[in-house]
């Protein structure tokens, strides 16, 4: 009995060993792995410029959410309380993105200001628990952009 069980039970505990096990790089962390994939929106923006700091609370006025998949971002903004014709301000882009530890780059493919288009902006991003905190350089010399941006979002649910 035991010699015919064998030629059955091999095989099923073969396959079970051969079973591998993948982990999303795409992970930015401050003290446990939490994916940076996800829609997060943003709660609020830092400017600074010539060490001039501007501070936007985007829970009021406007609104903005980004979205990231494995290899890929998108932003979509737009005002709360604006009429609903062209006035709209309305703005989006998006593009590819690499993460390597908490260095995260994002390679701007998509913008409504071609100025904007094929450049390539880093930040460090950090994560704890529902919150995401990327901060960073903007400098787009075609728009006369050159300032540092420090952007607060929370994971949407």
């Amino acid at each position: 009995m035991k010699h015919t069980l064998l030629p059955v039970i091999l095989p099923f505990a073969l396959l079970l060993s051969c079973t591998s096990t993948t982990t999303n790089t795409n992970t930015a962390t401050t003290n446990t792995t939490v994916p940076i994939t996800g829609t997060w929106r943003l709660i609020s923006g830092t400017t600074i410029t010539k060490g001039d700091s501007t501070v936007t609370d985007y829970t009021k006025g406007s609104g903005m959410i980004k979205i990231i998949n494995d290899s890929h971002f998108a932003f979509l903004k737009h005002d709360l309380n604006s009429p609903k014709d062209s006035s709209n301000h309305f703005d989006a882009g998006g593009g590819s993105y690499t993460l390597t530890g908490n260095a995260y780059t994002e390679h701007l493919d998509y913008y409504g200001d071609r100025n904007w288009e094929g450049k390539t902006f880093d930040f460090t991003v950090t994560i704890s628990n529902d919150t995401l905190i990327q901060r960073g350089m903007e400098k787009v010399e075609g728009a006369g952009v050159d300032r540092e941006i420090i952007e607060r979002y929370v994971r949407v649910k």
